[in-house]
């Protein structure tokens, strides 16, 4: 069996344990960040192909102590890279670390990069060509206090990138976030869905995934198809197992609104685009107005986080009106804001049940459960 690491926002790390635990992995173990884990080929594969919260999969190489440069490059070296992948993919290496000694992660790269470059040229006479925008294949170095980890990339462009084409609109959520926070509420398909400040339809469009089971990796392509073990009969078979699983497209009880016609317009384009045309209701529409069809059922958004001084005071003066909104329109419904400002769960007048951190890349954000129970959710005075 090949070791791996699933890297993933922090947060969800739980969540996406569980998720490859559903794709056959083992030796499951999560830490910040990610979650260690085991498995043969084709878990590498359907991981790749039907996670829905990870950013990439890394495939285990090395592991070795290190007390400078040089014992990281004759670690690299060492490997037998030529048996890895083909002399004409083009490469690049990733550097991150923590709590690393050494003064630069830059110059850590490039001796690695030498070390591959020779391997090959003593192997087979030549080397592969260096192309960092987008490689055929990524070499991820790993640094702690004194250990260095290699691996290699299986997974290409994040996985956060579904593959269809995305209009966008201001600070859109990563893919791999969004459907974390939806598995987080609770929502399962049937239950009633509204994003009222859908921007660019982010967490509708992962709704309506896991909705019709339709894995989020099937219209892309993936790294480990670069490399010399490709199983291609092995991956052609787990790839047409994910589409025969996919349900047909109908309409479904999910509902996006936002109060500017652009965010309405990119949301209907991204869901036209992934081929879930009028399956989705989208509308103009603002939140403090907009009222739900049902008595129950999930909202979920992403409000806007104040990142200059002015907003700051327009959401300061926001919060309570949305309070009253939610109350006067939204009793029964589990409500779920997510945000980088922790302000919201004070100025909104309402008692979060449960708040999760999350980060959003390196911005700590909270993920508040406000439960609209009639009468009941208001902070005593």
């Amino acid at each position: 069996m090949n070791k791996y690491f699933a890297i993933c926002p922090r947060g969800l790390e739980e969540h996406l344990l569980e998720e490859l635990r559903a794709v056959g992995a083992e030796e499951l173990r999560s830490t910040h960040g990610g979650v260690f884990f085991s498995g043969e080929w084709s878990v590498c594969y359907r991981a790749n192909l039907e996670s829905r919260l990870a950013t990439r999969i890394l495939w285990h190489i090395v592991k070795g102590p290190y007390q400078k440069e040089e014992d990281i490059y004759r670690l690299a070296v060492r490997q037998l890279w030529p048996n890895h992948f083909d002399v004409t993919r083009t490469m690049r290496v990733v550097t991150t670390a923590i709590k690393c000694p050494l003064k630069s992660l830059d110059f850590v790269t490039l001796r690695v990069k030498d070390a591959v470059c020779d391997r090959f040229r003593e192997d087979r006479g030549d080397r592969p060509n260096i192309e960092t925008r987008n490689p055929d294949v990524s070499i991820h170095v790993f640094l702690s206090e004194n250990e260095c980890t290699l691996y290699l990339d299986t997974s290409g462009q994040p996985l956060w990138q579904r593959g269809f084409r995305k209009a966008s609109v201001d600070a859109p959520l990563k893919e791999n976030l969004a459907a974390g926070i939806l598995k987080i509420t609770g929502w399962q398909p049937g239950t009633p869905l509204v994003d009222p400040m859908c921007g660019s339809g982010t967490f509708l469009l992962e709704a309506v995934q896991m909705a019709l089971d339709r894995a989020p990796g099937l219209d892309r392509g993936f790294a480990f198809e670069m490399l010399r073990n490709f199983e291609a009969l092995n991956w052609a078979t787990i790839r047409q197992a994910a589409e025969a699983r996919v349900k047909p497209a109908e309409p479904l009880d999910i509902r996006g609104y936002d109060i500017d016609d652009k965010a309405v317009r990119a949301t209907r384009r991204n869901l036209q685009e992934a081929g879930f045309g009028g399956v989705v209701t989208v509308d103009q529409g603002n939140l403090l107005e907009t009222q739900p069809l049902t008595d129950h059922g999930i909202l979920v958004a992403n409000p806007p986080y104040g990142e200059r001084i002015g907003e700051q005071h327009e959401l300061a003066a926001f919060y309570p009106e949305l309070g009253s909104a939610l109350k006067k329109h939204w009793a029964g419904w589990n409500c779920f804001f997510f945000t980088a400002d922790l302000r919201l769960a004070k100025l909104v007048g309402l008692k979060p049940s449960r708040k999760t951190p999350l980060f959003n890349g390196p911005l700590e954000c909270r993920l508040f459960e406000i439960r609209m129970v009639a009468g009941s959710n208001r902070k005593p005075g």
